[in-house]
């Protein structure tokens, strides 16, 4: 008999309940009591939701993230919080954001913020972790408070519960040594740790455990792979049984070393390692569970069950109850549930399928499987008939965007002269000063401006009455920028909902959601749009706002659009043809709209590519061939314009010194950066690597309510100034600062400013 098993779920609540209540607490409108109680609840109702599968996962529940719960289970906590009073909530939002709630940090000065945890992509998703630190004297404590709590809900609600953790291998893999130390000497004792974890688990009468050790599908060298085997050879004691679960990519080189580690079971990603399967199953012992990921956890069409069926029914016959079937990862990268998407138009909703109905799905695959197709005839013919209507339906098929793509000729990527031509015109053309100042493009989205949105979606308030409260807090933005002395400004995007929903709502081939949200860290959600069909842009999108921005004030005003490769890795893609195929598309209908700026006289365009680093392939082997169309694609987009036109690119929070000849190769004119969270650890890719054209790393951590010191900001401007010369050198946060509140905004960019002209005037002197 089948298994059928969950690896995660959403855990912000089908209407964002958490986020709001995270908010609130942060703010010091409410308790922690509350918020606890809030977790409770969600806990409660996720796992009423996934009733009907044979294993539900407890432990997967977060208040902000899995790898920083599995820190605090560790007790591996930065000195720089350690002694802090309060709630041991207070020290875990510490750690998160820089700072718990107000009413926390009232009590005492000493508390009233920390330096942020580093935070980047898990993997190659838009979910963001907060990186463990470790150094060489770590040491690692016990606690299961957490861990144990939700175990025992779960209990007392009849749950068959398989608690999740994050592996020992991929937890040290994906931390930092902050002294350069090798962690993988912490690995004796941080397995001592995680023995007597497993042990607690198996005292409370836990079967199966689910350890997740995703850094299995990337290239391991010999000295982690035999970290596998050193780990899982002394876990193997402990009283549970173990399913390791990979996801996100490819075994291939690891597969035989995976097969073999000493654990009950293996859960390998079946949509990205379909032809993975058939060779572990034959490495395989007689006695392991192998457990197919068949459902695809990151994106939101149906899956084909009939074709599912037809490729796992013999599978089954081979391995009868050693078979588990599974989504392919953790369900947290999808929105919770189709049924709320009430305005959806019915055909488009028909092709889709979000957490809740995957484990309907799920659950259906198990029934034909164990009691034969004839069970869920219904359910397959349904099934069967939407699939057909998707590939047969003509707002998928553009001929006219297909032949545009066909004929996309290289001078489309090309910029008339070399940088230090355009440079100069530039130079000319700007009259900036050295070290010059500016924001990334946002500014906060207050209360006044997602009302008037809101007013405005329900017919509330008309066109006109709509654009002139956005002109109105645009007016306000100019005026912010002009009196902090800002140099370049921006309009602040007060009429725009989220950097790829605004895009994506202006350009055929795109639907959206009303609650399709996923976590994206913290209580910061995204609500992805759903890119179905060809792409083409039937009109201008931004240059209204940016001309009456820039008729507001005398200083150069940016255009702020987002680029092809973040509008293809922030949405739910297409899965009937190749994303190279959907990102040159997208290339052809942003590069219109950089045209149509030039053309009105907007003389500084950014093109954020947030998200290029983080569409890269897990192996190294595979990023070639990405990094081509990617870079391709920018440079379609942003590559037709005249020298005089300053093109900048912006990407945040992502590990790319690997990768900086391609973001070179972008030929961008500037490219601003996140590098305040990492002390400027981004820019070690400039110690061998010559970038040859200007550069903003940001000084302002703009996901931290902590207000950045000028004296702050000065000294890591002087670390970069260590390998990008002074005359090539922006200064500016490291993001947008929608999220933020303006008191504190005004204050940091205060600060921001100061340094510049303090930085200009050392030069001088």
């Amino acid at each position: 008999m089948v298994t059928t098993h969950n690896l995660g779920f959403p855990r912000i609540g089908a209407q964002r309940e958490l986020k709001f209540a995270l908010e609130s607490y942060w703010k010091g409108e409410s308790s922690s009591q509350s918020l606890k109680d809030l977790g409770a609840q969600l806990r409660q109702r996720h796992w009423a939701h996934q009733q009907g599968i044979d294993l539900v996962p407890v432990g997967d529940f977060s208040f902000y993230d899995q790898v920083l719960d599995m820190s605090f289970t560790l007790g591996n906590l930065p000195e720089r919080v350690s002694g802090f009073h309060g709630d041991a909530l207070d020290n875990y939002f510490r750690v998160a954001r820089g700072r718990s709630a107000k009413s926390a940090e009232a009590h005492s000065a000493c508390c009233g913020g920390v330096a942020a945890g580093e935070m980047t992509k898990w993997f190659d998703t838009n979910y963001h972790y907060i990186v463990p630190e470790f150094n060489a004297a770590t040491a690692f404590k016990l606690d299961t408070t957490r861990l144990l709590a939700h175990l025992t809900e779960a209990k007392a609600q009849g749950v068959k519960a398989k608690p999740v953790i994050v592996g020992p291998v991929t937890y040290l893999s994906i931390g930092k040594a902050k002294d350069n130390s090798d962690r993988l000497a912490l690995l004796p004792r941080l397995l001592v740790i995680y023995t007597e974890l497993l042990n607690t688990l198996a005292a409370q009468g836990v079967e199966w455990v689910q350890i997740d050790e995703p850094i299995l599908v990337t290239e391991l060298d010999a000295d982690w792979q035999h970290a596998f085997n050193t780990a899982y050879h002394q876990l193997k004691s402990c009283k549970v049984k173990l399913l390791l679960a990979t996801y996100f990519g490819q075994l291939q080189e690891n597969a035989y070393i995976t097969a073999n580690l000493p654990v009950a079971g293996i859960h390998i990603d079946a949509i990205n390692d379909r032809e993975g399967v058939l060779p572990l199953i034959n490495l395989l012992p007689a006695h392991k569970v192998l457990s197919l990921g068949v459902i695809n956890g990151r994106n939101i069409w149906k899956t084909d069950l009939t074709a599912v069926l037809d490729w796992i029914e013999p599978l089954a016959e081979r391995l009868g109850d050693r078979l588990w079937i599974a989504p392919s990862c953790s369900l947290l990268h999808v929105p919770v549930d189709l049924a709320s998407e009430e305005k959806l138009d019915a055909e488009v909703r028909s092709w889709l399928s979000f957490a809740l109905q995957k484990l309907e799905e799920l659950q259906v695959l198990g029934t034909a499987l164990r009691e034969g197709r004839h069970a869920v005839n219904a359910a397959l013919t349904a099934n069967q008939a939407a699939l057909a209507a998707r590939r047969a339906s003509p707002r998928v098929h553009n001929p006219v965007v297909r032949a545009a793509v066909a004929h996309i000729a290289p001078h489309l990527g090309l910029r008339k002269s070399p940088y230090t031509q355009r440079a100069a015109r530039q130079s000319a053309l700007l009259n900036l000063p050295v070290y010059p100042t500016t924001t990334i493009g946002s500014f906060p989205q207050t209360a006044d401006i997602r009302h008037a949105r809101s007013e405005f979606k329900a017919g509330h308030l008309d066109a006109s009455g709509y654009k002139a409260a956005m002109h109105a807090e645009i007016a306000r933005s100019v005026r912010e920028q002009e009196a902090l002395g800002l140099d370049v400004l921006v309009h602040g995007e007060a009429e725009r909902n989220d950097m790829v929903e605004y895009f994506g709502e202006q350009l055929e081939g795109y639907v959206f959601s009303q609650f399709g949200w996923v976590q994206s860290y913290g209580s910061r959600c995204v609500k992805p749009p759903i890119l179905l069909g060809d792409i083409h842009r039937p009109r201008p999108m931004t240059v209204e706002w940016t001309t009456y921005a820039q008729s507001l004030t005398g200083k150069p005003m940016k255009g702020m659009l987002t680029g092809p490769v973040t509008l293809l890795n922030w949405s739910f893609v297409r899965d009937d043809q190749p994303r190279s195929v959907s990102c040159k598309q997208l290339a052809l209908a942003i590069r219109d709209e950089v045209l149509d700026l030039e053309k009105a006289g907007v003389r500084v365009i950014q093109i954020d590519e947030a998200a290029l680093r983080e569409g890269l392939p897990l192996r190294k082997s595979q990023w070639q061939e990405y990094l081509d169309w990617a870079v391709e694609s920018f440079r379609i987009t942003a590559n037709g314009v005249r020298d005089e036109t300053q093109i900048h690119t912006h990407m945040c929070y992502s590990e790319f010194n690997d990768i900086i000849a391609s973001i070179a190769d972008m030929d961008a004119d500037v490219i601003t950066i996140e590098t305040s969270r990492s002390d400027m650890e981004l820019l070690d890719a400039f110690d061998d690597f010559n970038y040859p054209n200007e550069m903003g790393p940001g000084v302002y951590d703009i996901h931290s309510p902590n207000i950045p010191t000028q004296e702050h900001m000065i000294q890591l401007m002087q670390q970069a100034a260590t390998r990008i010369p002074p005359e090539r050198l922006w200064v500016n946060p490291d993001c947008g600062l929608k999220t933020r509140q303006w008191p504190e905004v005004i204050a940091a960019l205060t600060n921001m400013v100061a340094a510049a002209k303090t930085l200009r005037a050392s030069l001088v002197a």
